[in-house]
């Protein structure tokens, strides 16, 4: 069963996955703005603007307001706040097996003694010990 917190969360990456959004959202961390003029550097319909504008309304990221006959948005990051606690979970998670990694490797590096390169073996079956390139081999 899915609770209401990953119902949110699914809805602020979904919101999150368009680069317009992304965009909008970055214009709306300056401050409060009308519809009008976030729609202004965007190459893409009015129309178009206000169906991002209600999927960013959904995920909680964007509150609008009437201001007489202009809209006026602004951004509500709690959602945003909640994904990065969901994020950081993860991070720590995956630092953890990096760090489990690098002490195993560490660990491998000091028990495997250093060997010398082995020859490389070449289609007509003789071993060639130098450079695989025979461009920077050194000419004799």
């Amino acid at each position: 069963m899915v609770n209401s917190s990953e119902l949110v969360l699914d809805a602020t990456f979904a919101a999150l996955a368009d680069p317009t959004r992304r965009a909008i959202l970055t214009r709306l961390a300056a401050g409060e703005t009308s519809v009008g003029e976030l729609a202004a550097p965007f190459e893409i319909s009015l129309p178009a603007i206000s169906k991002h504008l209600r999927v960013l309304e959904r995920a909680g990221l964007l509150k609008q307001e009437k201001d007489g006959r202009l809209r006026r948005c602004k951004l509500d990051a709690q959602p945003l706040r909640d994904a990065q606690v969901w994020i950081e979970r993860y991070r720590m998670f995956w630092e953890r097996q990096l760090d489990q990694l690098a002490a195993y490797l560490a660990k491998q590096a000091e028990v495997l003694p250093t060997q010398e390169p082995q020859a490389e073996r070449i289609p007509d079956g003789t071993a060639q010990t130098g450079p695989s390139d025979p461009d920077s081999a050194p000419n004799h």
